[in-house]
């Protein structure tokens, strides 16, 4: 698929590789979900009782023809929550708008960053202080990959 140019940055969605396509047939994974929060304050006696099932493919994918998982490497981007190692949720059926975070091709090479969108002003930018933003020239492309829609954080290596 050509990427679709504007005046100044392009933005597309070149064909995924096989390697980042979704799996054709996922396994259901409906697991117990209780019927009581768990405070984040004081604790309190915890009920046992399985209100129902929460399969985590319906609550992560809204489109899950177009939803696919990737790895986020290195540190630019845990001001966003997101740290190294982290499984990212990424939805190519969204559209990429100012502020969302995103998976995009920038001189051949995927990253993860915050999408800034300014008038002709387009910026993808780390959250991290120690990581220059990346703005875009008139003439240069940008092809977004997809919007990232959730991170998966584990606490246990």
């Amino acid at each position: 698929m050509n990427p679709m140019k504007r005046s100044g940055p392009a933005f597309g969605r070149p064909a995924t590789p096989s390697i980042l396509r979704p799996a054709a047939h996922p396994r259901p994974g409906g697991r117990p979900l209780f019927a009581h929060a768990v405070r984040a304050g004081f604790p309190s006696p915890a009920d046992d009782y399985v209100a129902d099932t929460l399969d985590l493919n319906e609550h992560l994918i809204r489109h899950r023809e177009a939803t696919f998982f990737v790895r986020a490497r290195g540190h630019s981007m845990v001001g966003a929550g997101i740290h190294d190692n982290d499984l990212l949720v990424v939805d190519r059926a969204l559209t990429a708008r100012h502020g969302s975070i995103v998976i995009a091709v920038v001189d051949g090479e995927f990253t993860v960053k915050r999408l800034e969108k300014r008038g002709a002003r387009v910026r993808l930018r780390a959250e991290h202080p120690d990581y220059a933003p990346i703005d875009f020239q008139d003439g240069q492309e940008l092809h977004v990959w997809g919007v990232v829609t959730q991170v998966i954080h584990s606490f246990v290596a």
